[in-house]
């Protein structure tokens, strides 16, 4: 009897465990099925556009060109003869002539087939961080220029002097341009940065740049900005005045204009070599008394020169001791020359508008280093610049300035109410007044 109870329930364990054991393979196989789906899933390429194409369809080969490196040699390294690069070159030169603006140390890309020919359909080409040349070369050859989108992120930013500006905006991880933009341009003429008391303090609203909304190209322009100097305020709000020109000027909150109508120098973080002087002896003219009628601001070879006004470019040209110069008339009173320059950039009939890059130092001509000569005139007679009592900007029209006042109103409101930060001074100075450069 207990012998036939004993087999009954252990034909009954078997079933059992015979059961669990086909349901636990079956949820095993379940699970294998939704891990390998799951596999896939993650397995499956995410789309990446550059450029306009899905990068994920090409094998996508990158590089920069190298000195000397033409088109056509990039083009045969990469499997295509030289009859087809000329017709290439030949039938896209009037969109962009890629031959002529090659240059060394820019990035391309090229997109080739994804086979194992992998042969080269199409050429991108970046003259700048923002701009890009396509050439396509598939099946019918044609190029088009494009720019890749730019974001403009508003962010603000406060501090409290206690060595330098730069050194302030530094420790908080802002770019040295907000630092130049801040001394050069918009309180160049009302603050002076060398000489900043321990304790000011100042807050900005400003504009950061990104290219494909990743690259970080720095500051791009300063909305408005407080700056409270030994304990007196200034403030500047961005304003545009001309429209059709584009040009843009900085205005205090009773529409005052912060700008002089001209740059102290033609370049920064320059030296004073030589000044205006009728009577000076010149090395390159055997220590003959020689008028000298410019100030010479010496700086190494490539600084940038700036059009120290608004004004349009009556000459650029290479002559004689002058060497490459540039010619502005600001108006009817004032003109100014800068010369030596390695390479000129403003051509006769640009409008250039004050700070805009025109050449860059060199020593062409009559010059013993590397400096940029610059002249003034005033009603057609050269003057020392120094000794002029030189008018202020342009201020703004009376039917702009009711618009203007409008204009400002919240983003005044919007600047006064961002919180100074509660920074402590690290150590007490001997000196409250600071000096060092900024």
């Amino acid at each position: 009897m207990d012998q036939k109870r004993d087999r009954r329930l252990g034909n009954k364990y078997f079933i059992v465990l015979a059961f669990a054991l086909v349901l636990f393979s079956s949820c095993r196989e379940d699970k294998k099925e939704v891990t390998e789906q799951e596999i896939a899933e993650v397995k499956k390429p995410v789309d990446v556009y550059e450029f306009g194409f899905n990068l994920n369809n090409y094998i996508v080969k990158r590089d920069t060109v190298k000195a000397g490196e033409s088109f056509g040699q990039i083009l045969e390294q990469n499997k295509i003869g030289y009859p087809k690069i000329f017709h290439i070159a030949e039938k896209t030169k009037e969109t962009y002539n890629i031959a002529r603006f090659f240059q060394a140390g820019k990035p391309y890309t090229i997109l080739c087939s994804k086979d194992s020919l992998e042969l080269p359909e199409s050429f991108i080409y970046q003259p700048t961080k923002e701009e890009y040349v396509v050439i396509n070369f598939k099946d019918s050859i044609h190029a088009f220029k494009s720019r890749k989108p730019i974001k403009y992120v508003e962010k603000t930013v406060t501090g409290v002097i206690n060595s330098s500006i730069s050194e302030t905006l530094d420790n908080k991880g802002v770019s040295a341009v907000l630092t130049n933009l801040l001394a050069d341009n918009i309180y160049a003429w009302t603050i002076d940065f060398r000489r900043l008391q321990k304790g000011d303090r100042f807050k900005v609203i400003y504009t950061d740049k990104y290219i494909d909304d990743s690259i970080y190209t720095g500051v791009h322009d300063v909305k408005a900005a407080y700056f409270e100097h030994n304990s007196e305020p200034f403030y500047a709000f961005q304003f545009e005045t001309d429209s059709v020109k584009g040009i843009k000027d900085y205005f205090n909150e009773e529409a005052k204009n912060l700008r002089r109508a001209f740059l102290k120098a033609p370049v920064k973080f320059s030296r004073i070599s030589s000044r205006y002087n009728l009577r000076r002896r010149i090395a390159v003219y055997g220590y003959k008394i020689r008028a000298h009628k410019g100030t010479d601001f010496a700086a190494p070879i490539g600084t940038p020169i700036m059009a120290t006004a608004n004004g349009t470019v009556t000459k650029s040209e290479r002559r004689g001791g002058n060497g490459n110069y540039v010619k502005i008339r600001h108006n009817a009173t004032y003109e100014t020359q800068y010369l030596h320059m390695k390479k000129r950039k403003a051509k006769v009939g640009d409008f250039v508008k004050q700070g805009d890059i025109i050449g860059w130092v060199g020593m062409t001509g009559n010059t013993g280093g590397p400096h940029v000569c610059y002249r003034f005139w005033v009603n057609g007679r050269q003057v020392d610049p120094f000794k002029q009592k030189l008018p202020e900007a342009k201020p703004i029209s009376d039917s702009l300035k009711t618009q203007y006042l409008k204009y400002i109103k919240p983003i005044r409101v919007q600047l006064d109410n961002i919180p100074f930060d509660d920074e402590i001074l690290e150590e007490p100075m001997d000196e409250n007044l600071i000096t060092q450069n900024y």
